[in-house]
């Protein structure tokens, strides 16, 4: 059933959205748009001069001026139920689900001069890469790379989704029209990997056309056609935000017999990144001893309890509040500079670690096997990110491997998959670093005992960028790129980490380290608990009020 229309001019790329800076053109951003010529847009193409559209309610073809919208001219469709178009340089090709055949015009005269059967059923979008078509079919799945003499499929990936409504190349990738989920798929022509997916200029979007400089999106719904950023400038977009208060505990209770004549607890100290902003200093409980940082930048906060006899804790709490962001980054391959272009100081994040072992023979043959010759380091990154995930599943096991063991294993945690994914890149010349984190578990108010580490890897000419290898272990591809660029605004960022950390050790959030009179059997606990900023707990026993800290319960 089709959604009810309405009349009202939709911004939603725009609306909702803080770019940083202030001035940022991200790609997706709508940039004007012309009315539709029917009500019932299906394919649209762009002839070097104007706009072309098909109208499935009227069975026509027009040609728009792509300034006014103006109809320019129109002719019969060639089947009974017109979809995707593209121009190949001197015709227009049209393809019709119904007829299952792609069909070829002469424009001037409006007469079809080829048919082409599709090689694959009902195919509703449609496009032209500069040598051959490209047709995709929700039906199937499957978006086929196609001879225009005879159709036959000269390669063929997924679809990103189950809806394709539309298509586009422009120069470099191709664009999926996903009209169930709002969203323009960007994906690699070579590979079938979607490289980004942005939000659609209306709710049902349908055809595309790319006319050398900006893209065009038709939608149902608003009947625009739409003009679109298709480039845009690589900064990263804040999203959706929420603002949260957590209450992170680290807790040591000595069971006996013995005294801890020491006992040191270190706290990560989290501070501003893109995805998150802190209203002010996170408060501890006690005052810590000292502020320290260690050989990677990262600020711990250190604190000492003395002796601390059988039954007794030592306990420290971490009071913060932050408005977190949603934030996507915006990458595409041709903006990446080379790896000769990594600067000093990211390159510290290519050194070995106990962890990482790169020159283990299974790291130095898997970085081969998955890297091969490719030099662009976005494709480097992305192809260990693949090659990971074709020979991990995610497990928890309790323990901590180093990465050739994960890897023959075959399966691994959160920090495992980023140990392994780490080494990889490492190994391969891309600087990488983990990133360790407090979540919010589905509900803004909630606990989290379980935490998450991912990585961030350098891209010269662009900078660090989020790749969370595990939660990208998926089989869809819309679903594996989300992974790969993009954090939700469900993590306060504690630590930020190279490897092993005189501090921290391999650990994040916090770590500790006890000396023991006699025989000491130790408990340590770490809990976070979550609350939106707005709402004020009655519970003294959990209140964020700085005071004495308790157990968690």
């Amino acid at each position: 059933m089709r959604r009810m229309k309405t009349c009202a001019l939709l911004l939603a790329v725009v609306v909702g959205l803080v770019p940083f800076p202030a001035l940022a053109r991200p790609v997706g951003a709508v940039l004007g748009g012309i009315p539709a010529p029917g009500s019932c847009v299906t394919g649209l193409t762009w002839d070097g001069k104007s706009l072309w559209a098909a109208d499935h309610k009227s069975d026509r073809l027009y040609r728009l001026d792509p300034g006014s919208g103006k109809i320019l001219g129109s002719i019969p469709s060639p089947g009974y139920r017109p979809a995707g178009l593209a121009w190949d340089g001197s015709r227009l090709w049209n393809v019709d689900p119904i007829e299952n055949r792609i069909y070829r015009l002469d424009p001037g005269r409006g007469l079809v001069d080829r048919t082409v059967e599709a090689p694959v059923p009902e195919a509703s979008a449609l496009a032209w890469d500069g040598k051959h078509l490209w047709l995709a079919s929700p039906r199937t799945g499957r978006m086929h790379r196609i001879d225009r003499g005879d159709g036959t499929t000269i390669d063929a990936h997924p679809t990103p989704s189950a809806s394709v409504d539309g298509m586009a190349f422009d120069g470099r990738y191709l664009w999926i029209a996903d009209r169930i989920a709002d969203k323009l798929h960007v994906v690699d022509p070579g590979s079938g990997e979607v490289l980004l997916s942005v939000d659609a200029p209306g709710p049902h979007v349908t055809g595309l056309a790319f006319d050398g400089k900006q893209l065009w999106v038709a939608d149902y719904q608003t009947d625009r056609i739409y003009r679109v950023e298709h480039a845009g400038d690589g900064l990263p977009l804040r999203q959706a935000r929420k603002e949260e208060r957590v209450l992170y505990t680290h807790q040591l209770r000595n069971l006996g017999p013995g005294t801890l004549t020491e006992a040191d607890i270190y706290v990560a100290v989290p501070g501003d990144n893109p995805s998150q902003k802190l209203a002010g200093p996170p408060r501890f409980t006690p005052a810590p001893r000292a502020i320290v940082t260690d050989r990677w930048g990262q600020k711990v906060a250190h604190f000492r309890f003395e002796n601390v006899q059988a039954g007794q804790f030592a306990t420290v709490t971490m009071a913060a509040r932050a408005t977190l962001y949603d934030v996507r980054h915006q990458v595409l391959p041709h903006q990446v500079k080379g790896l000769g272009a990594i600067p000093a100081d990211a390159r510290r994040f290519l050194a070995d670690g106990s962890k990482y072992q790169i020159r283990s023979p299974t790291i130095r043959k898997a970085v081969a096997k998955a890297v091969g010759k490719e030099k662009n380091p976005y494709w480097i990154a992305r192809k260990i990110y693949r090659y990971v995930h074709g020979k991990m599943f995610y497990k928890l096991s309790g323990g901590w491997n180093v990465a050739p063991r994960v890897l023959e294993r075959g399966n691994g945690s959160c920090s495992e998959y980023s140990f392994v994914f780490i080494a990889m890149c490492r190994a391969a010349g891309i600087p990488a670093r983990y990133i360790g984190s407090i979540v919010v578990r589905k509900d803004d108010a909630s606990y989290d005992d379980v935490f998450h580490r991912w990585v961030e890897i350098y891209l010269p000419g662009y900078g660090w960028l989020p790749v969370d290898p595990s939660r990208g272990d998926k089989p869809g591809e819309v679903d594996r790129s989300d992974a790969f660029g993009h954090l939700e605004p469900a993590f306060l960022i504690t630590t930020v980490g190279g490897g092993g950390s005189r501090y921290l050790t391999w650990k994040y959030n916090s770590d500790e380290r006890w000396v023991c009179r006699g025989r000491c059997n130790v408990a340590v606990e770490n809990i976070a608990e979550w609350e939106p900023a707005g709402k004020q707990r009655t519970d003294a026993k959990r209140s964020f009020t700085v005071g004495t800290p308790g157990r968690c319960e």
